[in-house]
């Protein structure tokens, strides 16, 4: 407390900052409610709240209070952007598209938007003009909204030039709806408008009853196709392709990935356990839990054409929230996503399946940081798996 008997909001706000950084969800919502209950509080503890209570699944009252936050200053990008992504969770897309559009108006994320002369392409026809979309983020997101290119096309009449990161450029060239197809930091020919590839759920005004659009829009190459079938033909089926880690680097990257050892309930015989694992954790595949049967092909995997040649020879990718799990969706192979508690916008809340991927089927926690339960019921289902499939011996 200070000499004013008002509670000291940076000694409380430095508090909660440390009880958020432990996870220790619950002692820091108690902490911020207790000073917010006076009616005193600060936008920045409202906003630790949300950073509370996300977490253990109260998303409604997260909402609410950042539509407050919002309402009081429309100018806080970072609230507007988190607003969007809990709207987006709720599947509420009219309201969580608008708000997504400010995505890179945050402080962190001005220089890693284009800041093109063209005027952004808002869905109007556009008849004999050229449009160019441009992709943004990760991998993942590039191969879930690659289906809307062809929607573009349709409802602006234009030219489309689609322009893409190398490491997605292969799987790109054989997706529907574009005239010319450029890499990411090649110069692209002149064009009238341009459009994010994340900004055209936008602009098409995409509900979620408009999904999934497309399925199988992605193909893998037939020749990498052949390579790996015949690496993968000695191997005894089922084969459940593995990837247990994502990059780092994303946000939220501690609540979604796991290690290799974690997967030990997976081991159980008559079942090829195949690692695409990639980075820094694809070593942990070199010491697989005992009793497991893994090949490792982390080291064999050039790029995204070799792993989507893969996934269309597995039986299933089990997988953490990453961009094999989109690619996976996007051929329309079967893959099964382990989830946070409180997972990505993109999977929605209380669902086993999701309508962006008809292929992917979904494991929730269902308390936070809780994988145990989501192992086991996956585990089962790798051997419902097995005992359904019987496959002649051979090739695959």
């Amino acid at each position: 407390m200070n000499n004013n008997n008002h509670p000291d909001h940076a000694a409380i706000r430095q508090k909660a900052l440390v009880l958020l950084d432990e996870e220790r969800f619950r002692e820091a919502e108690a902490l911020l409610r207790l000073t917010l209950a006076s009616g005193s509080g600060s936008i920045p503890l409202w906003k630790q709240l949300v950073a509370a209570i996300r977490p253990q699944g109260k998303v409604d009252e997260a909402r609410q209070i950042l539509e407050m936050i919002v309402q009081k200053n429309p100018d806080d990008m970072a609230a507007r952007f988190d607003l969007s992504e809990t709207l987006l969770l709720q599947g509420e897309y009219s309201r969580g598209w608008r708000e997504y559009r400010f995505r890179y108006r945050m402080e962190h994320t001005l220089m890693l938007g284009r800041h093109l002369q063209s005027p952004r392409w808002e869905g109007q026809p556009i008849r004999g003009k050229t449009l160019l979309i441009h992709d943004e983020q990760g991998y993942g997101d590039t191969f879930q909204f690659l289906r809307m290119v062809a929607a573009a096309r349709e409802r602006s009449a234009a030219r489309v030039i689609l322009q893409v990161d190398a490491d997605s450029h292969a799987l790109a060239r054989r997706c529907a709806g574009y005239d010319d197809i450029i890499l990411h930091r090649a110069t692209p020919p002149v064009f009238d408008f341009h459009c994010e590839l994340m900004s055209l759920p936008l602009t098409l005004g995409l509900q979620l009853s408009d999904l999934p659009i497309s399925t199988g829009y992605l193909r893998a190459d037939p020749a990498r196709v052949e390579q790996w079938r015949a690496r993968l033909a000695s191997l005894p089926r089922p084969l459940a392709g593995l990837v247990w880690a994502g990059r780092p680097e994303h946000t939220n990257d501690a609540r979604r990935s796991m290690t290799l050892s974690d997967m030990a309930p997976f081991a159980q015989e008559g079942i090829t356990f195949v690692a695409l694992q990639k980075g820094a954790a694809a070593a942990q595949g070199a010491t697989p839990p005992p009793g497991m049967a893994l090949v490792s092909l982390s080291d064999e995997i050039r790029d995204f054409d070799d792993t989507a040649a893969i996934l269309t020879l597995l039986d299933v990718l089990v997988s953490i929230d990453s961009s094999p799990v989109h690619l996976a969706g996007a051929l329309d192979c079967p893959a099964w996503v382990m989830l946070p508690f409180v997972p990505d916008w993109r999977w929605l809340l209380q669902r086993e399946d999701t309508p962006w991927y008809p292929s992917v089927r979904l494991f929730r926690q269902q308390a936070h940081g809780e994988w145990g339960p989501v192992l086991q019921s996956v585990a089962a289902a790798l051997g419902k798996l097995r005992d359904d499939l019987h496959f002649p011996a051979g090739r695959i």
